[in-house]
């Protein structure tokens, strides 16, 4: 009975979600290889993140996503997903970040930043800009901070400035549930692209063993400083259209 459930509710998904959802799984080795070089001891929860994560982005295509081709933009995204997941990993083994595990951390931040943008070119170029691939890539960047400044709070790598970096969207989100008038749709800013690279490129560069302690809290701190300042042009702009 189980069986025929997942086969119907496989089979009911619509082509593009079943083609994502096939890349999804086909990086699922590649994430187990990469979270066994990194973290061996965080691997179930960096696969339950995964694996809950693709599960609930291949619904959300399915009844959300416009287009008929599942675009490489969107397989981009999840590939970006994928080295978020495996940062979870660090989470989960809860160890302190040895300088070779620091190399790591940073080299996959610093390439799950440099495909933020390839995604939106990409969907651009294909003609395959939707509202879900935007939402989609926003999440992937939210969850990539909200991780490094886990990682780097545990590790001691700066202060309570991390918690800022890492939770400031997640405050916002909740905050809009008290005040709807804060879930209003923003318009399209390139400074608040520019904060969003700003922060993430920051929290990498904390990852650094070689950064010094004090050079990393004066980034750390310019970083949050940004987000706030960003965030609250975000707040007053919606508070005056909430007014008109």
């Amino acid at each position: 009975m189980k069986h025929t459930a997942s086969a119907v509710a496989w089979s009911g998904l619509s082509a593009p979600a079943h083609r994502l959802a096939c890349w999804g799984l086909g990086l699922f080795p590649v994430l187990l290889w990469l979270a066994w070089q990194v973290f061996a001891a965080g691997l179930p929860v960096t696969s339950l993140v995964y694996l809950a994560g693709l599960a609930f982005v291949v619904l959300r295509m399915a009844q959300h996503y416009p287009h008929r081709a599942v675009g490489a933009c969107n397989i981009v995204t999840t590939v970006r997903f994928m080295l978020v997941a495996v940062l979870c990993a660090g989470i989960g083994a809860s160890v302190p970040l040895a300088p070779e595990v620091s190399w790591a951390v940073f080299g996959i931040a610093a390439v799950a930043l440099s495909l933020d943008g390839v995604d939106g070119w990409l969907a651009r170029r294909q003609a395959l800009v939707s509202a879900f691939g935007a939402r989609f890539d926003m999440e992937v960047d939210a969850l990539l901070a909200a991780v490094l400044a886990l990682l780097l709070f545990m590790d001691g790598r700066a202060g309570p400035e991390l918690l800022v970096l890492g939770g400031a969207r997640y405050v916002f989100v909740l905050a809009s549930y008290v005040w709807p008038w804060l879930d209003t749709p923003l318009p399209a800013s390139f400074r608040r692209k520019l904060v969003c690279v700003i922060q993430i490129a920051a929290l990498a560069a904390l990852a650094l063993p070689v950064l010094p302690y004090a050079a990393g809290r004066v980034i750390a701190l310019t970083a949050s400083v940004l987000l706030v300042w960003s965030f609250a042009v975000d707040i007053r702009w919606l508070a005056r259209r909430r007014c008109t």
